[in-house]
């Protein structure tokens, strides 16, 4: 739980209109608040995350991902079924390997922008 000290809340009860009407405007429809919280979920585990850094930088197998992240690859077969399931990533098959990929310049951009707060 998430401790509160008198310094982090208002010390007098007031509502500002103009600002509650333009936040209340500017919020987006419950249908896309509940894809993007279930996106950044599943962004939210670690494994998850390496995995999308690793495919950053290229297309990678499951075998390969595996070695990668330092998993099986029954495990990365099973991360990556949560990532496609959030579009995060597709596949393509080359005979009877699977080539991953990100989905496209969005979840790099996430990604990127998630990893450079971090670093901050």
């Amino acid at each position: 739980m998430i401790e509160t000290s008198q310094e982090d809340v208002c010390e007098v009860s007031c509502v500002h209109p103009e600002a509650v009407q333009a936040a209340r405007k500017a919020q987006p429809a419950d249908a896309c608040v509940e894809v993007a919280s279930g996106l950044l979920k599943a962004v939210a585990d670690p494994t998850r995350l390496k995995i999308l850094s690793a495919l950053s930088t290229t297309e990678l197998c499951v075998c390969d991902l595996a070695v990668v992240v330092g998993i099986s690859e029954s495990n990365a077969s099973h991360q990556l079924r949560l990532l496609r399931t959030a579009r995060l990533v597709r596949y393509r098959k080359e005979g009877r390997v699977a080539y991953y990929c990100l989905t496209d310049h969005h979840v790099k951009e996430l990604l990127g922008s998630a990893l450079e707060h971090a670093m901050e």
